[in-house]
């Protein structure tokens, strides 16, 4: 083989492998470096109870920790992103958990289906981030150091 012939065929490799990591398109992890505790909560439930423990669960993990001390990451996906519509009554205590350093991704896998199956693309708060694959996150995540809670 040339030494043309190799670069080329690195260089499709590499793209090979890059193409999967950048069609998933996953949040980056937070940018704490002084957190020492690392949960991840899941939501994939539209049950206002479960949205308001989620909620609960991480206001208690920033009040019991430094806010600086732990990365709270809630993951929606599912029925869960109802939780980021702008009409939910919870809104309010998600962008002040946003505003105290916790991050709330949103799966667009999720926001894709209901606008194909709807025909209308459903509307989400800009404190939410989004992510391609909601799971996908959650196992970054958790392969990183988070430990899943699903309340």
């Amino acid at each position: 083989m040339t030494r043309r012939a190799l670069i080329a065929a690195l260089g499709l490799a590499a793209i090979a492998l890059a193409t999967p990591l950048a069609r998933a398109q996953l949040a980056p992890l937070q940018d704490k470096p002084f957190a020492e505790h690392k949960v991840v909560l899941q939501l994939s439930d539209n049950d206002p109870r479960k949205q308001g423990l989620v909620i609960s669960v991480a206001n208690n993990l920033m009040k019991h920790y430094d806010p600086d001390k732990v990365a709270v990451e809630i993951v929606a996906f599912g029925p869960g992103i109802d939780l980021l519509k702008p009409d939910n009554p919870n809104r309010k205590l998600v962008e002040s958990l946003v505003a105290q350093g916790a991050r709330v991704d949103i799966c667009l896998n999720t926001v894709d289906t209901i606008e194909r199956d709807s025909g209308k693309r459903p509307d989400y708060i800009a404190a939410a981030t989004p992510v391609q694959v909601g799971v996908a996150q959650i196992l970054l995540l958790t392969e990183n150091g988070y430990t899943l809670v699903r309340p």
